[in-house]
């Protein structure tokens, strides 16, 4: 009967063996899914960082490629494309000076000048007379000289008055 009371014993130190190291293996997963996912984590942080000066030191370096191709257009003086914030050249056919008509010289004066300077000689006629539409800025009201020009209308848009005016200009 000892040899049997001895056979149970031995069971239940068995069963705790095994969940023992159940429990150990159970632990160890446990620990290696944990420093993976640390690990993880660290390299998307570490990336992120990477990105994060990466992009400060393309910021900083675009201004100082920008200054460079400045300087080398101007040692060459080659004709540059368009460029944002850059006077750029008149164009010469509305440089050219122009001679107004009878008509229109009643308004700005009989020398010739060139078709810009005539608009901003008109529109500070109309200013000064007050002849823009109060209800719709965009129409001008003729007075006796600008009928003239404007071909015996009262009103005119002002889209419109560039063309009338054209016609004046030789």
């Amino acid at each position: 009967m000892a040899a049997a009371k001895k056979a149970p014993a031995k069971k239940k130190t068995a069963k705790k063996a095994a969940k023992k190291t159940a429990k150990k293996a159970a632990k160890k997963t446990a620990k290696k899914a944990a420093k993976k996912t640390a690990k993880k984590a660290a390299k998307k942080t570490v990336k992120k960082a990477a990105k994060k000066t990466v992009k400060k030191a393309a910021k900083k370096k675009a201004p100082a490629r920008k200054a460079a191709k400045k300087k080398t257009t101007a040692k060459t003086k080659s004709p540059a494309k368009k460029k944002s914030g850059a006077k750029r050249k008149p164009n010469a056919a509305f440089m050219k000076a122009m001679t107004p008509s009878a008509a229109l010289a009643a308004v700005i004066g009989g020398n010739a000048m060139p078709r810009t300077e005539v608009t901003k000689k008109i529109w500070a006629y109309i200013k000064r007379h007050d002849l823009q539409d109060s209800k719709n800025r965009r129409n001008i009201n003729a007075d006796e000289k600008l009928k003239g020009v404007f071909g015996d209308k009262k009103q005119v848009s002002m889209f419109e008055m560039t063309k009338l005016v054209n016609k004046h200009l030789s």
